[in-house]
């Protein structure tokens, strides 16, 4: 689904060098540096997050799961919390304001070859870069689609984070994660989650409108 490089077969120019801390340790030196201050957005497995529920941030945005729509990979499961089903019952449990953007609202708002269009007219290295990505998942998501468009699964996450999209149904909901993956809601749930349903507005010309925003420096 993410080509064969993660950013859908493009290369990319090099960038500096990564930080050699672990994930995990780069988040808690982070957080010990600005405590109550860090808000996370975690767009895959939640493994390294579940590593440290202890932690003192702001909050937590998720992508993942499927509440009360059907997921992506088994019936009732999405790609995220099915690949570390235990981590994801671990951060939606954690002591942090966590919020959840599962399938039900990513489904929903969606980029088509007209946004595609208008992101490669955006003037940038950084634009064009962003429209090669997008073939490969194009590609993926029209034989189940029926359309040639791609839900915005992470942009949404984030943009919701930021405050760029206002949910307009976010429950505060008892979640449990079964072994696979599966979110159901459990009236005896340890904790709740607010789970955000649906949008105010579509959140599909907000996201692109804030990258064609962008004015990056060229790419080397």
């Amino acid at each position: 689904m993410h080509g064969g490089n993660g950013v859908g077969g493009v290369a990319l120019p090099a960038g500096g060098e990564p930080d050699p801390r672990t994930s995990v340790a780069l988040l808690r030196d982070l957080v010990r540096d600005n405590p109550g201050e860090i808000h996370v957005v975690a767009t895959g497995p939640c493994t390294n997050l579940a590593k440290v529920p202890d932690l003192d941030v702001a909050s937590v945005t998720v992508m993942g799961g499927a509440v009360r729509t059907p997921g992506n990979v088994t019936p009732r499961a999405e790609a995220n919390f099915r690949d570390d089903p235990q981590s994801a019952a671990t951060v939606l449990a954690a002591p942090w304001p966590v919020t959840l953007v599962p399938l039900d609202v990513t489904m929903r708002h969606r980029w088509t070859v007209a946004d595609q269009a208008a992101l490669r007219a955006g003037g940038t290295p950084l634009h064009e870069t962003l429209a090669d990505m997008l073939p490969v998942y194009f590609e993926s998501y029209e034989p189940r689609l029926g359309v040639r468009e791609i839900p915005l699964h992470d942009p949404l996450a984030a943009a919701v984070a930021v405050g760029a999209l206002t949910p307009s149904d976010a429950p505060q909901l008892p979640l449990r994660v079964d072994l696979e993956g599966a979110v159901r809601e459990d009236p005896s749930a340890a904790s709740s989650v607010r789970v955000v349903l649906a949008l105010s507005e579509p959140g599909a010309p907000v996201i692109l409108d804030r990258i064609l925003g962008f004015r990056s420096r060229p790419l080397p």
